[in-house]
């Protein structure tokens, strides 16, 4: 019998409801974190630094958070992470309203919201699992990517608005946006984990034991290798973009909507997705999304902000099908008991470079020219595409069929 349309599952409308308003303060002080660094301080590098903080978290504690999603309610670490970020952001929003703030605090408050932030991902694969059918996964996926492409399209202009009213304003409404997510999480009624039983086995070895699930399958290796340089990629043009776009004078509005046109790209994509999974292989939609990041190289040739948002859209266009296919598949296959872990696996590979995406944007566009800045990531986007279109187990990807027979 099939299952009943997501629209109408109760739980996932819950669940995507609450993550949907939490995203949406996420993407606001995005924008926040960065602009109010660079006016205390004028600083790229610094205000990198911020961005890096914010990100490290998600790499450094992604084992541990994914040992403890396993072993403990999902639900309840869900919510603690979420108080932990309103205390975080809440804090300094108060130091802002005051004007006490000092530099040297907004990176540990940022990495302080982190650990919040890896905390709640390490438990979210396995509360869409609990409530999602197997077979609807990868539409889970992709409307839980249409919903990242929405806060995309509306977080940073609305974080820049924010922004100019006054500089706690957006940081307030990211705490808002937090409790938010926490009623939604009191209101759903599945169990985010099956039963388990008591491991008696040691923190080293239930830690191993996601790393080797991951290690011992050739293709979620791949990916995960593959897609974790290419997210070094992408927050370090979107950091750039914003540092670019304030040198050559725009407003923290026009600075926004600038970085909403990749969420555009990314809302669009979300609705083809569909059409690129029925008329494209596994391999040619991780092919894809990998060649579009050699577009920035055209920045090289017409160094414009304008020409640089234009490069990020084929990005925008092919991730949603790429994430549907990707993050369906691994959350399928892998044992509830070690999901959480397996993901943190993932996420620790994926996110320790990727949180030195936006550091190294800062430290190359002060120390060498724009152009040079980009076409490097140009060059890396390039490596990528060779070595994804190169490597056998991309070529031998499994199809979607496995989604229905998990």
């Amino acid at each position: 019998m099939p299952a009943h349309p997501l629209r109408r599952n109760r739980e996932f409308v819950l669940l995507q409801s609450g993550q949907l308003l939490s995203n949406v303060g996420t993407q606001a002080t995005t924008i926040a974190y960065p602009l109010l660094v660079l006016a205390l301080t004028h600083s790229a590098t610094r205000a990198g630094l911020v961005t890096f903080a914010r990100a490290l978290p998600l790499a450094l504690l992604a084992l541990p958070a994914g040992e403890i999603a396993d072993r403990r309610d999902r639900r309840s670490v869900m919510i603690l992470a979420d108080a932990v970020r309103v205390a975080a952001v809440g804090s300094l929003a108060t130091m802002v309203l005051a004007h006490a703030v000092e530099f040297w605090t907004i990176p540990v408050i940022a990495f302080v919201e982190g650990c919040g932030a890896a905390l709640f991902g390490a438990a979210a694969p396995g509360a869409l699992r609990a409530i999602v059918p197997r077979e609807q996964l990868p539409v889970a996926v992709s409307m839980r990517t249409g919903r990242n492409a929405l806060v995309r399209l509306v977080g940073p202009p609305v974080g820049g608005v924010l922004y100019q009213l006054a500089r706690a304003v957006p940081f307030l409404v990211d705490v808002v946006s937090y409790a938010c997510s926490t009623i939604s999480m009191l209101l759903l009624r599945t169990p985010f984990q099956e039963p388990r039983q008591p491991d008696p086995s040691s923190l080293r070895a239930r830690l191993a034991e996601g790393i080797q699930f991951v290690w011992n399958q050739p293709f979620l290796r791949s990916i995960a290798l593959l897609f974790a340089l290419a997210n070094f990629i992408g927050p370090g043009l979107l950091f750039a973009l914003v540092v670019l776009a304030r040198a050559q004078g725009l407003n923290g509005f026009a600075i926004g909507a600038l970085v909403a046109v990749f969420g555009v790209s990314l809302l669009a994509g979300s609705v083809l997705s569909g059409y690129v999974r029925r008329v494209l292989p596994v391999r040619g939609v991780m092919v894809l999304e990998l060649w579009t990041w050699c577009g920035c190289a055209l920045f090289v040739i017409w160094p414009s902000v304008y020409v640089l948002t234009a490069c990020l859209v084929p990005t925008g266009l092919a991730i949603p099908a790429t994430d549907s296919v990707v993050h369906a598949y691994r959350i399928a296959i892998t044992p509830d008991h070690v999901l959480g872990r397996a993901e943190s696996v993932r996420s620790a590979i994926s996110l320790a470079i990727a949180s030195l995406g936006p550091l190294v944007a800062g430290l190359l566009l002060e120390s060498t020219s724009p152009r040079i800045a980009i076409g490097l990531f140009a060059a890396a986007g390039l490596t990528l595409a060779l070595w994804g279109t190169l490597d056998p187990s991309i070529r031998n990807a499994p199809g979607l069929e496995v989604m229905s027979s998990g």
